[in-house]
């Protein structure tokens, strides 16, 4: 759900739309029928995500082998 507030209302109301955002609502803040700003819930899963993937991409790399070949080896072989 969104909703739309003047800045006066906003800022006689921040703790009451502090409390809607953390709940899902997203506040868009107007300055004279204009809006200036946008007040939401944070989107704290997609940092896990990362997290996770980055782990992944470790635990995949630790367990490669180039049976011995350096990057450098194989590099110098696709450019013969």
């Amino acid at each position: 759900m969104s909703i739309s507030v003047g800045a006066y209302e906003a800022k006689t109301h921040f703790a009451e739309l502090l409390e809607r955002a953390s709940l899902g609502e997203t506040i868009t803040v107007s300055r004279h029928g204009t809006p200036v700003a946008q007040l939401g819930p944070l989107q704290s899963d997609t940092a896990p995500g990362a997290r996770a993937a980055v782990e992944g991409i470790r635990r995949l790399r630790q367990d490669l082998s180039l049976d011995g070949l350096s990057i450098q080896k194989l590099r110098d072989e696709g450019r013969r």
